[in-house]
């Protein structure tokens, strides 16, 4: 089914498309051809700014991806933000990416966490730990816990948060936004399948990242 009541240009891009765009038409009135360096800005403005609506899989145990982008990490590790080992996937989004975030699991939110830091690129295994991010520590509708983290990137200079501590989240449920660049990471139980490899391309809520297992069997 579709799951998502937003427009398919984000809200978060529609000042820096108008503003674009004027300036653009500004430009083209005035000095006619001179303005298509312009042009070409505004229209890679249009397409970061995208946010088109997504199937969620109908599968219970499915962590679907919470981004768009390619696979850059799948490996066992501790997550510092729920305080556990566990299995680790990192989806790196670049500029031609859509960047809304979208969550992973049905779940409540137990826990958002902020931290300031650097802006180094976001493809880099160290960004996890040393740029600007912002964690969701979820307990998934089966009880397990997934953590869930916007990491800004090179050129990202704004993480967009619009959930918190107690909220109710559904799969493919919009939860923020990232600008310009930027990754996600998603850490779950050490039981968990993971369904990707580094390389793949993902796409935000209809690629299937992993599969929760029930740790009781």
């Amino acid at each position: 089914m579709k799951n998502y009541p937003h427009p398919i240009i984000a809200r978060e891009g529609w000042l820096f498309i108008v503003v674009s765009f004027v300036i653009t038409g500004i430009v083209t009135y005035k000095w006619g051809v001179w303005s298509i360096p312009l042009w070409i800005i505004s229209l890679f403005v249009l397409q970061f700014f995208r946010d088109p609506g997504r199937t969620v899989p109908d599968d219970e145990k499915a962590v679907l991806s919470p981004a768009d982008g390619r696979i850059v990490v799948v490996e066992k590790t501790r997550d510092i933000y729920g305080e556990r080992d566990a299995l680790k996937i990192s989806v790196f989004m670049n500029v031609f990416n859509v960047h809304s975030n979208r969550s992973p699991v049905d779940g409540k939110i137990e826990k958002v966490q902020y931290f300031p830091g650097k802006f180094v690129n976001a493809d880099l295994d160290k960004a996890s730990i040393e740029n600007e991010r912002n964690a969701l520590v979820i307990s998934a509708s089966n009880g397990q816990m997934v953590t869930c983290v916007q990491v800004a990137g090179l050129i990202a200079r704004r993480i967009l948060c619009y959930v918190g501590k107690g909220d109710e989240l559904t799969k493919g449920q919009r939860f923020g936004f990232i600008r310009f660049g930027s990754r996600v990471d998603v850490y779950l139980p050490l039981s968990a399948v993971p369904k990707v490899t580094v390389g793949e391309k993902v796409y935000a809520t209809e690629t299937i990242l992993a599969e929760l297992v029930d740790e009781q069997n």
